[in-house]
């Protein structure tokens, strides 16, 4: 138990992506508002190197807290650490991978006012609750804890690799409005969940024995697309042909959509708004569900071997305990079908323009204003099985010639209050590279950052006339 809680402190990933988010110079931006405003002809992503995105991160105590070499004992910190905590803190991971991607605008020959967007990516996404009172009763052990009762409810966690097929269409309505949807096909690679446990843990004084441990249980974990990678047949082969199937619609399949709308204020103010992943996946195929339900009693470990006398041996001893585990807890094991539903994402934010943009032969400014600066706010939220995941970002952008654009981010999140974020664009010819990394101010001491992400990808661009 104490190791599951060092390793799951270390590891934690978020989806929110406030650098890319609004950063219309870069096409995938698109992927999170699909009614933002778009500065491209057309485009197509370098195949699996448009978009890879990985973020880290936790809320709650750090690795460095855990490991740091400050010479305090390792036990104290391991009880700081797992005491400083709650329910509600979670580890949570969110990658991503674009496989291929494209775009084009279309319309009048006049007037090319809508785009269509489109490709595919490869999505893991885990979250798992911290057990605040299976890891005390880990820590302490149940003895100083007689008629405790450890939440058993504590258990949540959630994990699936899927791709997703998606199709956009943006349209610019008038010069105040742009709206957009995209519509998603999941296929789902790999699901285990574990989101809806109940019951407790008791340990008594007992008559028979020293303790008696009661046990009221109602937990289920579902899994899909497991069963046939682990069993004694598969092989490295025949599971690389089976992921790959997966990947290209062959897994659970499910739908969804995204939608967002971009309104011009004013000549220099504006707001958006995005909503993405509405949608399910329904689980039919290479089903396992395990579920342990009811109340249970046992006595607990007689410290005294019962039978010396015929020769029982601690080998012995121990196997005659893990069957009578194995007798008291019976699980029920179905391939029952099931759905989940995708984590539905908000965005919306309001947005400055300012510092016109020149001719650069005459002391004048275009016909169509262009600013060579924005800053305002984002709202980020994501749903999750216990509460919301939210966040909020101020930033500054800066296009400093055509060919190059810079933001700056500062972020209070579930993780800190503290994240400062950098992201730059760049262009040479029609090759676009942009680089963005989170919490830029930890990166000097990795291991005490609440959360680092990075984000970078390839792109070939046709642009529009540059303003």
């Amino acid at each position: 138990m104490m190791y599951f809680i060092i390793v799951s402190c270390c590891f934690s990933f978020s989806q929110n992506k406030q650098l890319l988010y609004g950063f219309s110079e870069i096409p995938q931006s698109l992927l999170l508002n699909p009614g933002g405003k778009i500065t491209n002809d057309f485009y197509f992503g370098i195949p699996l190197l448009s978009h890879i995105h990985s973020n880290v991160g936790i809320t709650g105590s750090t690795v460095y807290d855990i490991f740091a070499n400050d010479g305090i004992d390792f036990n104290t910190k391991l009880q700081h650490a797992v005491y400083g905590m709650n329910s509600k803190d979670f580890f949570s991971a969110n990658q991503q991978l674009e496989i291929f991607s494209g775009g084009f605008s279309f319309g009048s020959s006049y007037e090319k006012n809508q785009y269509l967007s489109f490709g595919v990516y490869q999505e893991l996404d885990f979250i798992a609750y911290f057990p605040k009172d299976l890891a005390v009763l880990a820590l302490e052990g149940n003895q100083n804890n007689i008629n405790r009762p450890f939440k058993t409810s504590d258990i949540n966690v959630t994990a699936e690799a899927i791709s997703v097929f998606h199709v956009g269409y943006n349209k610019k309505v008038n010069n105040k409005l742009t709206f957009g949807v995209r519509g998603k096909i999941y296929s789902s690679i790999a699901n285990i969940n574990s989101t809806k446990n109940k019951g407790h843990f008791t340990t008594t004084n007992g008559q028979n024995n020293f303790y008696n441990h009661i046990f009221n249980l109602d937990l289920e974990a579902r899994t899909s697309g497991l069963t046939s990678l682990t069993n004694d047949e598969s092989d490295s082969g025949s599971v690389v042909k089976d992921l790959t199937k997966r990947v290209f619609l062959g897994g659970n399949l499910g739908l969804g959509f995204d939608v967002g709308v971009t309104r011009q204020l004013d000549e220099q103010w504006s707001m958006d708004v995005s909503l993405l992943d509405i949608g399910f996946i329904r689980h039919k195929k290479d089903i396992e569900n395990y579920k342990i339900e009811g109340n249970y009693i046992y006595e607990g470990v007689d410290p005294i071997f019962t039978d010396t006398a015929n020769g029982q041996t601690a080998e012995d001893y121990w196997n005659a305990i893990e069957e009578d585990f194995e007798d008291i807890f019976e699980i029920d094991t179905t391939t029952a079908k099931y759905t989940t539903w995708r984590p539905i994402k908000f965005n919306a934010s309001l947005n400055y323009a300012f510092g016109e943009k020149k001719y650069k032969d005459c002391n004048c400014t275009r016909p169509e204003k262009s600013y060579l600066n924005s800053t305002g706010l984002q709202l980020f939220a994501m749903s999750r099985p216990k509460q919301a995941q939210l966040a909020l970002t101020a930033y500054y952008y800066r296009r400093l010639f055509n060919g190059l654009q810079v933001k700056a981010t500062y972020t209070i999140d579930s993780y800190s209050a503290y994240n400062v974020g950098l992201g730059m664009s760049a262009r040479l010819g029609g090759v676009n590279f942009y680089i963005m990394t989170d919490n830029f101010l930890q990166l000097k001491n990795i291991y005490n950052a609440q959360s680092v992400s990075l984000q970078l990808g390839f792109n070939y661009i046709f642009n529009k006339n540059e303003n």
